[in-house]
């Protein structure tokens, strides 16, 4: 492997009729910040280089440069304008190998030019699907739902990668993901294999990141950029498959028209059907949203048919898997305050917790905690909220 193989942070960023999704913004931050670093460790000039597909998109180039792209690779293309895997995998493919779109990013290194060095997908529907077939198409790893990036140079050692030999891996991206108990993290590397009798390159090392993880980094409209127009080639194989009508289906779980949310996490476990009962009645007295915890949703205690359907699903999950929220009043019951959740409700003003445990980690994430099992202090809220209730109204009327 030589210096000019692999180069660059290739983006693959997302948006929806024109405009931008946030977690594009965030993995443009990411590569940023990244290959700052990376730039002056290694001596190097690497670039972030955004890749956009769609319709008359050429203008989103100048918000994606503002954010942080050195460049940005664009197809322009009717056939584009809605994602179908089939040719987005194919299209972005073709640009992460192709050394003529290198040479316009970077001539010095364009004719040794074989694939990028790292590539980011977003970790949502679209982005979880089209990092998989596109890191198939260009037969490297993939890391899904990463929510922390590091690069460093590494001493390995394995039977079949490096042939029992300890080696340095340089510009190794380690990729962070959470467990699911969301308090351990799981590294994964992408490596090379290095042993003769099997010797493979695998790049890009590439992963799909987490919406509302990393942070935007504060746009510079001053920031000069490359922008450049990929024209895509499709077969009549390539176009079998047609969007003949589309709809944008929302949550059914609304959180945004809601001032406060109640959650609860496996805290419900001792009796889960009268325990999430008496939570829905909480909820019912402050005009409250009811959102979960990740392994609730996984439906893990026997409940009613009724309560199933209603509370233990997917679009109530809040945190790095589900939803980011931030409503004035956060209740947390019986929730252990994992990272994945944490990440989901801590731009809430004001947040409650209700946990046995004083050393639970939701202790540190709240303004108010409570010490206590939810069976005896929920009751006691409730009450207290309808005495309270019955003084306002009788002052109204």
């Amino acid at each position: 492997m030589t210096e000019g193989d692999y180069r660059h942070i290739y983006v693959v960023v997302e948006h929806e009729e024109e405009k931008l999704l946030q977690v594009s913004l965030e993995m443009l931050g990411e590569a940023r910040r990244i290959l700052d670093d990376f730039n002056k460790k290694y001596s190097s000039k690497e670039k972030v280089v955004a890749i956009l597909l769609g319709y008359n998109i050429k203008d989103i180039s100048n918000i994606l440069i503002q954010h942080g792209a050195d460049a940005v690779v664009y197809a322009d293309n009717l056939e584009l304008r809605y994602v179908r895997n089939t040719i987005y995998t194919k299209t972005i493919s073709h640009i992460a190998s192709d050394r003529d779109v290198a040479a316009k990013i970077e001539q010095e290194y364009a004719a040794q030019f074989k694939r990028p060095r790292y590539m980011f997908f977003a970790a949502d529907s679209i982005g979880r699907h089209l990092s998989a077939t596109v890191l198939a198409h260009l037969e490297s790893g993939l890391a899904s739902d990463i929510n922390k990036l590091v690069v460093g140079d590494l001493q390995i050692t394995h039977q079949n990668k490096t042939g029992g030999k300890p080696l340095i891996y340089e510009k190794t991206l380690e990729m962070y993901r959470p467990d699911f108990s969301g308090f351990l993290w799981t590294t994964i590397l992408c490596l090379d294999n290095r042993n003769p009798a099997m010797q493979k390159d695998y790049h890009p090392q590439a992963c799909s990141m987490i919406p509302g993880v990393f942070d935007i980094i504060q746009p510079d409209p001053t920031r000069e950029g490359k922008v450049i127009e990929y024209s895509p080639k499709f077969d009549e194989q390539d176009l079998k498959v047609k969007i003949v009508d589309r709809k944008i289906i929302k949550s059914e779980i609304d959180f945004d028209s809601y001032k406060a949310i109640v959650s609860f996490g496996r805290g419900v476990k001792d009796s889960p059907e009268q325990n999430i009962k008496m939570i829905e009645e909480l909820a019912s007295e402050i005009d409250a949203q009811i959102g979960i915890t990740l392994p609730l949703s996984k439906k893990p205690f026997s409940v009613s048919q009724t309560v199933d359907s209603t509370y233990l699903i997917p679009d109530r999950v809040i945190g790095t898997s589900g939803r980011k929220v931030s409503p004035k009043l956060y209740i947390a019951i019986g929730i252990s305050g994992a990272m994945q959740h944490i990440a989901g409700m801590k731009d809430s003003e004001f947040v409650i917790a209700i946990n046995p445990d004083e050393n639970s980690l939701m202790k540190d994430e709240c303004d108010v905690f409570i010490k206590g099992r939810m069976e005896d202090v929920v009751p006691l809220l409730i009450e207290e909220i309808r005495k309270q209730n019955q003084v306002v109204q009788a002052k109204v009327t």
